[in-house]
This record gives structure tokens, C-alpha cells and sequence, in this order.
């Protein structure tokens, strides 16, 4: 079955996770203003939360592509509450889509306000 990713870090087209995303099919770019981005070293963290956007990129991956992608993003579908991302859907403008949400406080983190990392 294919599913639709929303992705805003380390897997997008050329940084060092994208080769987990090699075969899926990029579906396109979106920019997404429920989403606010924070720096956390290594990698990225988006959480639900207003803000002038966060860029996207949009890819229909397989289901062994996303068992992968859940155990990048440390997310454990039996107890999400341990996880260190939560998948969810939300909405882009190419259908509704995966997004790992970090599910750790951000108040001492600091907040990418150009949307991209």
C-alpha cells in the first residue's frame, strides 16, 4: 500500500537520511503554517503550532518504507506516548499525509523561524 510523507529534515532531497526515501515517488512540495520548527542539534523537530510555515516535501512511500521511517523517527506505534516522534495525518495540498511531530517539550529550544532547515 502507498502512503503519502510529509517530511521537513534530514530525508529531504539531499541531506543525509534521503536514502531511505530512494523509490519513493516525490508527489511535490508544500509549505504547512499549523506547523512551527525547532533546532534540535543533528536534526529538526516540528510540533503543532502557528507560525509563518514549515516546508515540506511530500513523498508516497511503501509500507516497509514507512516501518522504516517510524524507526528513524523513534516512534513506537504500540506506546507513542514513549516515542521521540509522533506520526499523524494532516492535511498538505496533496492529500492528506504522515507528519512525525516531536512529542518532547521545546520551551528551552530554539525555533527555526525561516520554516526550512
Amino acid at each position: 500500500m502507498k502512503h503519502l510523507v510529509a517530511v521537513y529534515g534530514t530525508l529531504k532531497r539531499g541531506r543525509n537520511n534521503s536514502h531511505i526515501l530512494r523509490g519513493a515517488r516525490l508527489v511535490g512540495t508544500d509549505w504547512m503554517p499549523e506547523l512551527s520548527l525547532y533546532h534540535l542539534g543533528p536534526y529538526p523537530g516540528a510540533i503543532e503550532e502557528p507560525s509563518p510555515g514549515v516546508r515540506v516535501e511530500v513523498y508516497a512511500v511503501t509500507d516497509t518504507m514507512l516501518k522504516a521511517l517510524d524507526e528513524l523517527e523513534d516512534f513506537f506505534p504500540e506506546r507513542p506516548q514513549s516515542s521521540l516522534y509522533i506520526r499523524q495525518t494532516m492535511d498538505t495540498r496533496h492529500g492528506s499525509a504522515w507528519v512525525y511531530i516531536y512529542n518532547r517539550p521545546v520551551k528551552t529550544i530554539q525555533r527555526l523561524r525561516s520554516g526550512s532547515w
